[in-house]
C-alpha cells in the first residue's frame, strides 16, 4: 500500500492532521497517514455540505462522512455516537465550535502528568501558532499566521441579539473573546470558519502539505490492529479495498479518536488483561486504564418558539454562548448554554431552515468528571466496543443539568428575549419548579455533547508526550489522552494535542 515510513499516523482528524503536517516539515522524515474515510485530493472535491458552516453533518443520520457507534448514556438509555470518517475527522462533521480549554484544565492535566508540559504558559505559544484569529489576531494571546482560521459569530441575527440583551438583563458579564481566559459570561462563539465555510484540519493542515514528497496520505484504509514485537510497535495491520497488509513504520501514533484509539489498543492486546482475555484477545501488555473510564459532557435541548418568522442564519448555525458556574461549581463556568440559529429538525435533515419549527438552546454540564468506560467485547474488529457514558449518576450530575435548564428558562423569561420568543412551552412551570419532575424531563431528552476524552489517559496509560507506558515506538495523540474533558468543547484542544506531541517528537519544545 505504502512504503515503510519513519512515522505512521493512524487517523487524519483534529489531532492527526496537525501532527502529520508538523512532522513532515522535516524533509528527512517520511510520514504516512492512514485514514479510514475518504481523502479528497483537493478542497474542490469536498462535498459542499461538509464545508457549509450553517450545517452540522454529524447531526444528520445516514451521513456518509459519519460513523455511528452504539453507546449507553445511562443504564437503559441507548444512543448512537457520531464520529467523523473523512479527511479532517470530526472537525469535518462537527459544529465548527473552536474554543480553547481553560487555564484550570491545563492545571489539572499538568498535575496528572507531574510535569509542566501541559501548563497554560507552556502551550500558549502553540495555541497561537495553530490559529489565524480573524478578530483578535493582533492581541498578545492570539496568533494571526496559523493554519486554522478562527472567526467569532456575528450577533446580528435577531435571536442572537436578543440572547445577548437577555444575558445583560440577567447581569451576566460580557465575554467578547472566549479564547481568552476572562471571567465566563456571554459572548460570540469562536469557530474554525471563514466566510461561511468550515475549515477542517484536513484543509487547514494536510492539503497544504500534500506536495511534500515525504508525506503520504492514504484514504479508505482501516487499521485493524497493531503489530507488537518484543515490546515495540513495528507496524499496523490495515485493510483497503478488501485487501489486508502489514504497514511497517519506525513509530506508530494513534490519532483515531477517543473511541477508536482505545478499541484499537484493546484489539492489539493492550489494555486490562482480564477483560481482554474474556473477549478472546491475547494479552500483549496489561494496561488497566485503557478504556477504564471516559469523560464527556451530558447535553439536553431546550426549544423555544419564535414570536414571528425570523430570518435564516447567515454564515453559521451558531449564535451566542453563555457560560456560567453551577452552584458550588467551577469558577471557569461549568454550565454552557449554546444557541443554535437552525432548528433541530433542520440540523438532522441537513438543511438550514424548517418553517414553523422551534429554535433550540443546547444545555451542557461541563464539570470535569470521569464516568462510564469503553470495553471491548470481541476479538473481531467489526464488533463495536461497549461504550457507556455513565451520565446522571450522582446528585451533583443531576443538579447541574437542572441548573442549566433553569438558566435557559431565565433567559426566555427576560423582557429582552420576549421580543423574539413566545413563552417557554416545556418544561412547564410546574416541572421547572420540581427537582424530581425536572430530572425526569431531562432524562427523557438526554443526549451528549460528543466531547469524549480520557479513554487512554495521561498519567496512567500514556506520558505527557503521548508515549504508551511500557511499550516502545507507540504513542497516542488525540483527546483520549486528556484525563478529563476540558470545561469547553475539545475541538481546539484536539488540534493542540497534535501540535504538542509533534513538538515532543521533533524536539522543538525541549
Amino acid at each position: 500500500m505504502i512504503p515503510r515510513a519513519d512515522v505512521l499516523v493512524v487517523g487524519a482528524g483534529g489531532s492527526g492532521a496537525a501532527l502529520a503536517a508538523r512532522l513532515s516539515e522535516d524533509p528527512a522524515r517520511a510520514v504516512a497517514v492512514v485514514e479510514a474515510g475518504p481523502v479528497p485530493p483537493t478542497a474542490a472535491e469536498f462535498p459542499a455540505d461538509l464545508l457549509d458552516a450553517r450545517l452540522v453533518p454529524g447531526a444528520r443520520p445516514g451521513s456518509a462522512a459519519v460513523r455511528m457507534l452504539p453507546a449507553l448514556l445511562a443504564p437503559g438509555m441507548p444512543y448512537m455516537a457520531a464520529r467523523g470518517s473523512f479527511l479532517g475527522g470530526s472537525t469535518t462533521v462537527n459544529g465548527g465550535y473552536f474554543v480553547r480549554a481553560r487555564r484550570a484544565d491545563f492545571d489539572r492535566w499538568s498535575a496528572a502528568t507531574g510535569e509542566g508540559r501541559w501548563s497554560f504558559e507552556r502551550v500558549l505559544p502553540l495555541l497561537r501558532a495553530l490559529e489565524a484569529d480573524l478578530d483578535f489576531g493582533d492581541a498578545r494571546a492570539h496568533g494571526d499566521r496559523g493554519p486554522v482560521p478562527v472567526r467569532r459569530t456575528a450577533l446580528d441575527h435577531p435571536a442572537a441579539a436578543a440572547f445577548e440583551a437577555a444575558a445583560r438583563e440577567l447581569g451576566h458579564p460580557d465575554e467578547p473573546d472566549k479564547n481568552a481566559q476572562d471571567a465566563p459570561g456571554f459572548g460570540p462563539v469562536p469557530s474554525n470558519t471563514r466566510d461561511g465555510r468550515r475549515v477542517n484540519t484536513g484543509l487547514a493542515y494536510l492539503l497544504g502539505a500534500a506536495h511534500r514528497p515525504n508525506l503520504t496520505v492514504l484514504g479508505g484504509c482501516t487499521v485493524r490492529s497493531l503489530v507488537i514485537e518484543r515490546g515495540r510497535a513495528t507496524g499496523v495491520v490495515a485493510e483497503r479495498d478488501g485487501r489486508r497488509a502489514v504497514l511497517a513504520a519506525g513509530e506508530i501514533v494513534l490519532c483515531a479518536g477517543a473511541l477508536a484509539s482505545p478499541h484499537l489498543l484493546h484489539l492489539s492486546g493492550i489494555g486490562p488483561a482480564a477483560e481482554l482475555e474474556r473477549a478472546g484477545i491475547r494479552v500483549v501488555h496489561d494496561l488497566p486504564s485503557v478504556g477504564a473510564a471516559l469523560s464527556d459532557h451530558p447535553q439536553v435541548t431546550v426549544e423555544w418558539a419564535p414570536r414571528r418568522r425570523l430570518p435564516g442564519p447567515s454564515g453559521t448555525w451558531l449564535g451566542g454562548a453563555l457560560h456560567l458556574p453551577s452552584s458550588g461549581g467551577h469558577g471557569a463556568g461549568d454550565l454552557e448554554i449554546l444557541q443554535s440559529l437552525v432548528p433541530m429538525a433542520a440540523l438532522v435533515a441537513g438543511t438550514v431552515t424548517a418553517p414553523g419549527a422551534p429554535l433550540p438552546f443546547l444545555v451542557s454540564a461541563q464539570a470535569p468528571r470521569r464516568t462510564g468506560g469503553l470495553r471491548t467485547v470481541s476479538a473481531d474488529p467489526g464488533v463495536p466496543p461497549r461504550v457507556e457514558y455513565g451520565y446522571l449518576e450522582t446528585a451533583d450530575d443531576r443538579r447541574r443539568m437542572r441548573e442549566g435548564v433553569r438558566a435557559v428558562a431565565a433567559v426566555l423569561a427576560t423582557a429582552a428575549f420576549a421580543e423574539v420568543a413566545q413563552d417557554l412551552a416545556e418544561p412547564d412551570p410546574r416541572t421547572l419548579a420540581d427537582d424530581h419532575a425536572l430530572d425526569r424531563w431531562i432524562r427523557a431528552r438526554l443526549g451528549t455533547s460528543q466531547h469524549t476524552c480520557g479513554t487512554v489517559p495521561m498519567g496512567s496509560a500514556v506520558d505527557a508526550r503521548g508515549g504508551v507506558y511500557g511499550l516502545e515506538g507507540l504513542r497516542v495523540a488525540d483527546t483520549s489522552i486528556l484525563p478529563t474533558a476540558p470545561l469547553r468543547g475539545p475541538a481546539a484542544t484536539a488540534v493542540l494535542i497534535g501540535e504538542v506531541v509533534a513538538g515532543a517528537m521533533t524536539g522543538r519544545d525541549a
